[in-house]
């Protein structure tokens, strides 16, 4: 009984907070406070005609999609190495790669500040932010695919390459099909991690901010917090429903290599 109230109001003190986006997203007051002095939906009509909003966005989607590409390759590569093949100092390397998972990210934007700029010389753009964002969604898409390629048969493989196939074609034939579900879920899930990301943004963006960046700039508006909350609203939204439908693709790519799932992201 005592354990069923703590998970209550755990759950209650860690999603209230985001329960009163829409609620004062459709709030016809600029002062974020009750009690409510009516509906409205003109907030949303705002994020309309903002054109800095929109570059601030686009900004955000290119980097997201380029993320989510760029990590899922790199994880499909680290984790089809790491269940399918043995090498020296396996355990070592892998643990290396999944760095990122425990570094506190102000660290790590600091340090890829400092190397971009003194040490490689190299101007602030969206493409820093990418590269940054690589690093630290690698590991999510490396845990991701894992499960879905340390439950496969090697021996798959194996045999198309004896009926006459390379081993890129076996790959491409045989077992990218199986993980694809995986596949789709870590770009899924990179891509909600790029987008949200504030304080790597924060410090690689330049002169083009991402979306989270220009929302802090906003924060110091007061007259703007009711579309920061509309903006908020619609971003939640987005991400649970990524994240739901990465888990149902994560949670089918176990069904096909026959894995009983032992939980997930939700």
């Amino acid at each position: 009984m005592s354990l069923r109230v703590y998970a209550i109001a755990y759950l209650i003190f860690l999603y209230a907070p985001i329960a009163l986006l829409p609620i004062f997203a459709f709030n016809d007051a600029t002062i974020i406070a009750f009690p409510l002095s009516g509906g409205t939906t003109k907030w949303f009509g705002e994020l309309m005609t903002n054109r800095a909003l929109h570059t601030a966005v686009g900004n955000s989607l290119f980097i997201a999609v380029m993320t989510s590409i760029l990590s899922t390759l790199l994880g499909v590569c680290a984790a089809r190495a790491g269940a399918m093949y043995r090498f020296p100092m396996k355990a070592g390397i892998m643990g290396f790669i999944m760095l990122p998972l425990v570094l506190p990210e102000i660290i790590v934007a600091v340090s890829l500040l400092v190397v971009v700029v003194q040490i490689l010389d190299l101007g602030l753009s969206n493409w820093t932010i990418i590269a940054a964002h690589v690093l630290i969604c690698t590991p999510f898409s490396i845990a991701i695919l894992n499960g879905a390629f340390q439950n496969l048969d090697p021996s798959m493989e194996e045999a198309a390459m004896d009926l006459g196939e390379s081993r890129f074609s076996a790959f491409r034939l045989v077992t990218l099909p199986l993980v694809m579900p995986g596949i789709i879920a870590s770009m899924l899930i990179a891509f909600t991690i790029s987008l949200d990301e504030f304080i790597i943004a924060f410090f690689l963006s330049g002169s083009s901010p991402t979306m989270p960046v220009y929302i802090w700039g906003l924060l110091r508006f007061p007259q703007s917090l009711p579309v920061v909350m509309a903006l908020g609203t619609i971003l939640v939204a987005l991400s649970i429903l990524l994240l739901t439908i990465a888990e149902i693709l994560r949670r089918r790519g176990m069904a096909r290599v026959g894995v009983k799932d032992k939980g997930g992201f939700l």
